[in-house]
């Protein structure tokens, strides 16, 4: 089962106690992805599209048990007896979403209907394919008053709503009251960040030791040209020290090699003291014509 499957039967399994609730949830499903159409024997067919028929089956429940108008499910539809006013999920008067619990509903309905996200440990993603923009910005406003800010764009004939942010996408879960689901995407993220800030360091850590082992064996190539061209015998004693310990621990650090000099010096003075070694390979390279490897 995908993260996204897993998410629905979430919340096709959460049963709002409130009948007004059911109502927004329901009259969502239908809004998003219901049509009705009118039978030959005046009933109402109400088809309902969605993964697994979670959504179809959600708003048949209601429907049978809380409002007992005799509907009964066919294959992908449910037919309900004529009498029973088809436009009743789609009148969504400013009563049926003045309550947050509904609105909460509503949004929980539409993704049921016609949202779905990507496995968290691979990306973040998730949407709502809206057949128009006017579904769309619904959907957006809706989002918007929880605190989520979604993004709409275009595909093909469809407007998308969608979310790429962790946080966003996990205040979402919340709202619609998939909690475990939540807590299952919470850990993918720690995780995630987790391994993300370690490869960071390990990249980090990685890039100083190259640089370093580069900058010892560029010090170590212009103690030799000073050594075969000038001698290290004739450097100034601190210049001599310091090159010769180079010489001897290529692979050491400037904390390293200051502990070995005698006295002691701290790395600023070692980098000092190579800097100085430095400039004098380069006079010696420009006056005899050679060039650095």
């Amino acid at each position: 089962m995908s993260f996204s499957e897993q998410v629905k039967e979430e919340l096709f399994e959460h049963k709002d106690t409130k009948v007004h609730c059911q109502v927004a949830e329901c009259a969502a499903i239908v809004k998003f992805g219901g049509k009705i159409a009118m039978g030959e024997q005046g009933e109402t067919i109400l088809t309902i599209g969605g993964e697994k028929g979670l959504a179809l089956r959600k708003c048949f429940t209601f429907l049978q048990k809380n409002i007992s108008i005799g509907a009964y499910q066919a294959r992908q539809t449910v037919v309900i007896p004529e009498g029973f006013y088809p436009d009743l999920f789609k009148d969504r008067d400013s009563k049926m979403l003045s309550r947050e619990c509904c609105r909460r509903a509503y949004v929980r309905g539409a993704f049921l209907a016609i949202g779905s996200m990507s496995d968290p440990t691979k990306s973040y993603h998730l949407e709502f394919v809206c057949n128009d923009t006017a579904e769309s910005d619904e959907l957006k406003a809706l989002l918007e008053g929880f605190g989520i800010d979604a993004k709409v764009t275009s595909r093909k004939k469809y407007s998308i709503l969608y979310l790429k942010e962790g946080a966003a996408i996990s205040d979402l879960l919340n709202v619609m009251g998939a909690h475990v689901s939540l807590m299952e995407f919470e850990n993918d993220r720690i995780v995630k960040s987790v391994r993300g800030s370690v490869n960071r360091q390990v990249n980090c850590e990685t890039a100083n030791i190259a640089k370093t082992a580069q900058a010892a064996a560029r010090q170590v190539e212009d103690i030799r040209l000073i050594d075969e061209i000038f001698g290290i015998e004739n450097l100034p004693d601190p210049l001599r020290e310091m090159a010769m310990i180079r010489l001897s621990e290529p692979e050491a650090t400037l904390q390293e090699l200051g502990d070995k000099l005698d006295p002691p010096v701290g790395k600023s003075g070692v980098n000092h003291r190579l800097r100085k070694l430095g400039q004098l390979a380069e006079k010696l390279r420009r006056e005899q014509k050679i060039g650095s490897v």
